[in-house]
């Protein structure tokens, strides 16, 4: 250095340069030596539902992009194999098997917009160290050994394995944010709601579910259905560096829109109605009451035309009644179908009246004389289903099912009343 440099008149200018040159260096080092995770980004996609029965619910995913290598992963929890041995068997018995997968972002976005289905990315304002947590869990759920897990549709799903998997490195900040609040929602509202487009397959749904599906939901239950986990998610709070509380969702963007098929069916009748609330159960009784009313008809005729048209009828209705009722005893006693346990259909649906076929049957002819064991049997029946009625006074009868006492208690009365007159023949004894 120097020596004019150290006299007393330049110490003033040195001190500046090495005070310029320290802090200059410190602002310069957090550019190389990055915070671990700083480089990742995390968000939420959410798409909406689709068009094949499966796509219903919407599917939602992790994406995890890297600034600095500009990698970025689409990961998910929704993968199933038609092709996989004993799959529908394993699905009829409530024991099916997912996985979690990996894609790149970019092909999975591009998969969904193909579709036409709605897309939405909602990042999360997380730390650095709970980015690189989510990242590291979530390879390691990526291994073969890790991969599978048993699925269950409301509680062990692909929206709640992705709910779960942010709720651990929040340390359950998620679910505290949302298993306090409630808007009173079901299972069988929210799965009713998005089957709708599809009767066909809504109403036999809606028939099998039990007591299960009619509890109250949190916020956080309800986030097995991907679309209102992004709904409920900006609800939670998070710590902000000055202490203060913020949103967990830093931005939201729509990356792609529902086509107008699917956007259509969204804004169907039964899409926005559905079979609840239970005013919807005055079209089923209005159907039951005049199918019911049709028999009453024809069992009061002396014509042997009309006594054979409601033998046929009533055989058919205590055959469908009956067979339906074996599989929902099926699903009761045989699988693992927890949300179709304690079906009080049962009440209605009841196996015992493939015992009445044969004296039902046996109504088309006039006149005819039955036994005291068919009496006993109808009685017992008619017993049954209206206890399926009765029973909505009870706290420990809580199923959903209006629309079904609706449609099948008025056949039932009319079938008891023709068979407890005493004018029929029976096969039981």
């Amino acid at each position: 250095m120097p020596a004019k440099l150290l006299q007393p008149r330049f110490l003033p200018l040195l001190a500046g340069l090495l005070l310029l040159l320290f802090t200059g260096g410190l602002r310069a080092q957090p550019a190389t030596e990055a915070e671990p995770g700083s480089e990742l980004q995390i968000s939420l996609l959410t798409f909406g539902p689709g068009e094949i029965y499966w796509e219903r619910f919407g599917h939602n995913a992790i994406a995890i992009r890297d600034t600095r290598s500009g990698d970025a992963l689409s990961i998910n929890y929704g993968i199933f194999d038609f092709e996989e041995e004993a799959f529908f068997l394993n699905f009829l018995r409530g024991d099916m098997r997912y996985s979690i997968a990996a894609t790149s972002l970019e092909q999975d976005l591009a998969y969904y917009r193909e579709q036409g289905r709605a897309v939405l990315e909602q990042e999360l304002d997380l730390t650095p160290a709970q980015r690189l947590a989510l990242r590291d869990f979530l390879l390691w759920n990526l291994r073969p050994e890790n991969a599978r897990y048993r699925y269950e549709y409301f509680t062990s799903n692909c929206s709640t394995k992705v709910r779960d998997a942010l709720d651990r490195v929040l340390d359950g900040a998620i679910r505290r944010s949302l298993e306090t609040r409630s808007r009173g929602y079901t299972y069988r509202l929210q799965a009713d709601s998005l089957l709708a487009p599809i009767a066909g397959l809504m109403l036999p749904m809606d028939l099998g579910l039990g007591p299960y599906a009619d509890r109250r939901l949190s916020f956080w239950d309800e986030s097995f259905v991907p679309a209102e986990f992004a709904r409920h998610l900006p609800l939670v709070q998070i710590p902000a560096t000055d202490g203060s509380r913020k949103s967990l969702v830093r931005a939201t963007r729509v990356l792609g829109e529902a086509s107008p098929v699917l956007a259509a069916a969204e804004r169907s009748f039964l899409r926005r109605h559905g079979p609840y609330p239970i005013g919807y159960a005055a079209p089923a009784v209005m159907i039951g009451g005049g199918f019911g009313l049709l028999l009453l008809l024809l069992a009061r005729s002396t014509r042997p035309r009309a006594a054979l048209a409601f033998a046929a009828l009533a055989s058919l209705s205590a055959l469908s009644a009956g067979l339906a009722g074996l599989l929902l005893a099926a699903l009761w006693l045989l699988t693992e179908h927890v949300s179709a346990w304690r079906n009080e259909n049962l009440l209605l649906l009841n196996p015992l009246l493939l015992l009445l076929l044969p004296a039902l049957w046996r109504t088309r002819r006039i006149p005819a004389h039955g036994s005291r064991s068919t009496r006993v049997l109808a009685g017992l029946i008619l017993l049954l289903a209206l206890f399926a009625l009765a029973g909505k006074t009870l706290p420990w009868f809580t199923q959903q099912n209006a629309v079904w006492i609706g449609l099948l208690l008025p056949p039932h009365l009319v079938i008891a009343w023709r068979l407890l007159r005493g004018r029929a023949h029976d096969a039981v004894d």
